[in-house]
């Protein structure tokens, strides 16, 4: 039986970076006949839980074809640490700060988005604070990158 794999990406607010990744990583998934493999979320280490995606990364994406308008903010909980196989960080900031939280015998292994890409020393920045469309436009592809070669690795570490 093909595992599935858990993965929680994770940015400070969860509405513009991790609900970006969250959604790619979903589309990528489902366009390689995958999607049934993974479970697929996105949390903050600040969030305000309930909110909606900041609509600029909602536009960003929707004219790329993803639909993130769905997803809600919420926070990283301790369970994550558990119920995740993998917690995907946005920036070096952000894993700092998820290593710093997670509990004793924490299953998840954490990760910055790009090294996924082998751009370890590489941050997705947050585009809230600046907002131009080509913000979020450079965040998508950003986040493209990072996820392809996330789900290459994980496709050939499970064998999907």
């Amino acid at each position: 039986m093909i595992p599935t794999v858990n993965i929680l990406f994770v940015c400070l607010g969860n509405i513009c970076r991790s609900p970006t990744a969250e959604g790619v990583f979903r589309r990528q998934a489902e366009a390689a006949g995958l999607a049934g493999h993974f479970r697929i979320d996105s949390a903050g280490l600040m969030a305000r839980p309930g909110q909606p995606p900041d609509r600029r990364a909602t536009q960003a994406a929707a004219r790329r074809g993803i639909d993130i308008k769905g997803q809600r903010s919420r926070m990283v909980r301790d369970g994550d640490f558990h119920d995740f196989d993998h917690i995907v960080a946005m920036d070096g900031a952000n894993l700092a700060h998820l290593r710093a939280l997670a509990p004793a015998g924490a299953a998840a292994k954490l990760s910055l988005l790009m090294a996924h890409a082998g751009r370890g020393g590489v941050d997705v920045p947050d585009p809230y604070f600046g907002g131009a469309p080509r913000h979020f436009a450079e965040v998508l592809d950003l986040v493209e990158e990072g996820a392809a070669a996330l789900l290459a690795g994980l496709r050939a570490e499970h064998g999907l």
